[in-house]
């Protein structure tokens, strides 16, 4: 028996930030047909209001240092700001979102990142998704909408990564649905040459991504986030996508599909 369709749909900062960016998104989202759940980060947002504080925000290797003062204007910014203003507009939309972090509903528990070269801080990797209490929000016709905020199971919210949530909800979520991942950035999908924004891989599966590898096409940025993609694949996630917002609509074409 074939499973039923579930999008989980991730977008970044730059979409947040940009008011008209969000708009059209919002109405693509509205309009994907199925089931969904959308997963948004707020970095640039956050950064913006703790400088407006007096907090500075401290990074490595791309990543956020999550002091105590940095958690607080983070669960303000992704928890409350951005996440509920997301909300409102998809009601607008006559989407019957509803906003969580992952404390709510217990919904996504991570542990505290171990300390290695540098503490983060207050950052969490996720360790467990409760894919049948989503599922009663989903069955009860409201569209989740995560911010990326997990908590530890006592108490305390720790900051984790937007693509990551995306990911490892969508692993718990495939034990029940078949699931799609859909990162939306700014680039059309990963590209075959960095300074031609049309040169688009269109399908890239485990053989293609080795010899994209080798080619040295596949460069700092996009690795981890291939990475995370094919180890969505592997623990039972059906495909990955990427592209820019317009990958939401039946007109485009033209973005990266990543399978086994």
């Amino acid at each position: 028996m074939s499973k039923e369709k579930l999008s989980i749909v991730k977008i970044g900062g730059n979409i947040i930030e940009d008011e008209t960016s969000l708009t059209t998104f919002l109405k693509l989202f509205s309009t994907l047909k199925g089931k969904k759940i959308l997963v948004h980060g707020g970095g640039k947002r956050a950064t913006h209001i703790a400088s407006k504080l007096g907090i500075e925000s401290k990074m490595f290797q791309g990543r956020r240092i999550t002091d105590l003062e940095t958690l607080e204007v983070i669960t303000m910014v992704y928890g409350g700001l951005v996440n509920k203003n997301i909300v409102a507009k998809l009601q607008a939309l006559k989407t019957n979102a509803i906003g969580l972090s992952g404390a709510d509903i217990n919904s996504i528990k991570s542990d505290k990142r171990v300390l290695k070269e540098v503490d983060y801080g207050f950052v969490g990797d996720v360790k467990e998704v409760d894919y049948k209490a989503i599922d009663k929000l989903i069955n009860a016709e409201f569209t989740p909408v995560f911010c990326a905020i997990t908590h530890d199971g006592n108490g305390q919210l720790l900051n984790t990564n937007a693509d990551t949530i995306s990911s490892q909800v969508a692993i718990g979520m495939s034990k029940i649905y078949e699931t799609s991942i859909y990162y939306c950035f700014e680039l059309e999908g990963v590209l075959k040459d960095i300074n031609d924004k049309k040169s688009v891989v269109k399908k890239i599966n485990s053989k293609t991504y080795q010899e994209l590898l080798d080619a040295e096409i596949v460069t700092e940025g996009m690795l981890p986030k291939l990475e995370n993609c094919f180890d969505a694949l592997k623990k039972g996630v059906h495909k990955v996508n990427m592209g820019n917002t317009s990958m939401l609509t039946n007109e485009n074409d033209n973005f990266t599909t990543i399978t086994l």
